[in-house]
């Protein structure tokens, strides 16, 4: 008779994923990915370094579920901004806004997220999530193409090139500091350039 686990064992397990991810990415947003080790997710997780790899079968595999698990998130943030009706210029600002203001509170993090350096399973991770980003924005240009409020345009290659400037303005080489505490200059500064980007006739 083959072996079932029992729903104590699943919900031990279950508790120790949730556990790990949890830490690798406390440790990602402290560090960022070189500083979290795999023994150290371990000790600060308070589980085997074997457990670690039962539950992901490489660090890389690891790495790219925290950024899953982050992205599926903010995303989400973005995609309900996006489907809430109103003006699509208001829609686009307000998720502009979030987007940006959610990165800000949490450098570290947003660093690991976009430019960091990583495994090619975390890039994988990393592209689909601005494909989705994208994606979201291009939803909200298109419904200001057809309300006649914003100028015909691609509103696929427009919302990419929307992302960009989001990103590259958060974070990496090309990045201002973030000026006045909580960084609402920076972000007034982004959300202000994506929208005439958008609204040139």
């Amino acid at each position: 008779m083959p072996y079932r686990r029992t729903d104590k064992v699943e919900a031990r397990l279950a508790g120790d994923r949730e556990r790990i991810l949890r830490t690798a990415r406390q440790l990602v947003t402290d560090g960022g990915f070189r500083e979290a080790q795999i023994a150290a997710v371990a000790a600060m997780a308070e589980v085997g370094i074997g457990t670690i790899y039962r539950h992901f079968p490489s660090k890389a595999d690891l790495f790219a579920e925290v950024v899953s698990a982050v992205s599926r998130r903010e995303i989400e943030v973005v995609r309900r901004i996006a489907e809430s009706g109103g003006p699509a210029s208001q829609r686009l600002a307000d998720a502009l806004r979030a987007f940006a203001t959610r990165a800000l509170q949490n450098p570290g993090l947003a660093n690991a997220m976009i430019v960091e350096p990583a495994e090619p399973a975390v890039d994988e991770v990393r592209l689909r999530y601005r494909l989705a980003l994208g994606r979201a924005l291009a939803g909200i240009l298109a419904d200001g193409v057809d309300a006649g409020e914003l100028p015909g345009q691609d509103v696929d290659a427009a919302a990419a090139c929307v992302v960009g400037a989001l990103l590259e303005g958060l974070v990496g080489p090309l990045a201002p500091a973030a000026r006045g505490g909580d960084g609402s200059r920076l972000v007034d500064a982004i959300v202000t350039f994506c929208l005439r980007a958008v609204s040139a006739p």
